[in-house]
């Protein structure tokens, strides 16, 4: 089981595709994520599963961050566990991803699990995070993240 089977499969779940922008509601929350007075700046790389291969800028996007990520009342302790591995539990966030290319044409993506997201706050700083999971309903994609953290600091 995946971590997304955790979170991303229930009834709320609906496909999201270049298709699924052709509802007026998907296509207004884009616009309110894109426009919102918060959202960040970002850049979404796919890494290669060949480690010598550099990663793939898959385009600009723009992240709205939601807040830290709240484990669902309905996991018992082991699922937690695996959810979170090794890792500190307050690395995690949620928010929104939206690609700035519009839906249909050939700069749109959406990001994955796996993916990489460089956010950039501003001052010249870019803060790396990476794509753990995703919850998905007919608004779009809710991702959790995992801030990476340079073990140099």
């Amino acid at each position: 089981m995946s971590p997304n089977d955790r979170i991303s499969n229930g009834p709320d779940s609906v496909p999201y595709t270049e298709g699924s922008f052709g509802s007026n509601k998907r296509l207004a929350v884009r616009e309110t994520i894109l426009s919102d007075r918060n959202v960040l700046d970002c850049t979404v790389y796919r890494p290669d599963e060949d480690p010598e291969v550099d990663a793939d800028d898959l385009g600009d996007a723009k992240i709205l961050f939601t807040g830290e990520f709240k484990v669902p009342e309905d996991w018992d302790q082991e699922t937690r566990d695996d959810f979170f591995g090794d890792m500190d539990p307050s690395l995690f966030s949620t928010a929104r991803i939206e690609s700035e290319a519009e839906p249909g044409t050939p700069g749109f993506f959406t990001p994955e699990p796996g993916d990489l997201v460089a956010a950039m706050p501003g001052a010249g700083i870019v803060e790396m995070f990476y794509v753990y999971d995703y919850c998905e309903n007919e608004t779009g994609r809710h991702y959790v993240l995992v801030r990476e953290v340079d073990p140099t600091l």
